[in-house]
């Protein structure tokens, strides 16, 4: 299944699939557009947003187009999907997954404010700030990190907490620079010589 991992709302989406052949049952099964209808059931992992698209041929696999008018309605995050061929009654899976919808950056006029950070990253920068107020000698009795609300955390637990927000934004980059193909920043090499 080549549908993208990651796509932006606001932009036309286009993939192929080949033709393929499954195991199903113990029965070998070929997979081809002249004889298989092929659908992509995509769905939002909050609320009840869905988008079908249904594959047009191309050759002898077919060919998917998520329109940019489709996906400016697309949420941010984590979308699910299921690739099912259907044959008269035989409705079989070929595939499934997931693929990430990001924000899309287009604007017409007077572009509102955009925080791209992740939620671990914004709740950091919340902490930081409460214990640059206490450290200060000024007294923070009520503020919000993350969804949560908060009242009067001692110096202590806060530093605990920055440490476990900390450790979580580091996971984050670390995935991000695997994502984007710059290797992995854990591993070490060593040279013998």
């Amino acid at each position: 299944m080549n549908i993208p991992s990651e796509i932006r709302a606001g932009d036309t989406v286009k993939w192929k699939d080949n033709s393929t052949t499954e195991v199903f049952g113990g029965e070998l099964k070929e997979f081809k557009s002249d004889e298989w209808t092929l659908k992509y059931y995509l769905r939002f992992n909050k609320g009840n947003e869905a988008h079908t698209s249904t594959g047009s041929v191309s050759g002898t696999g077919w060919e998917f187009t998520i329109s940019a008018s489709e996906t400016t309605g697309f949420d941010s995050g984590t979308w699910y999907w299921q690739a099912v061929a259907t044959k008269a009654s035989e409705a079989l899976t070929l595939g499934y997954g997931s693929l990430v919808v990001e924000d899309s950056l287009v604007y017409t006029s007077g572009p509102a404010a955009y925080d791209g950070r992740t939620q671990a990253k914004q709740d950091l920068e919340a902490i930081q700030l409460a214990i640059r107020t206490l450290v200060k000698g000024g007294a923070v009795q009520e503020y919000k990190i993350g969804n949560r609300n908060l009242k009067r955390y001692d110096l202590a637990d806060l530093i605990q907490l920055e440490a476990r927000y900390k450790a979580e934004v580091k996971r984050e980059e670390q995935a991000e620079l695997m994502a984007n193909g710059l290797g992995n920043p854990r591993n070490m090499f060593v040279r013998f010589n």
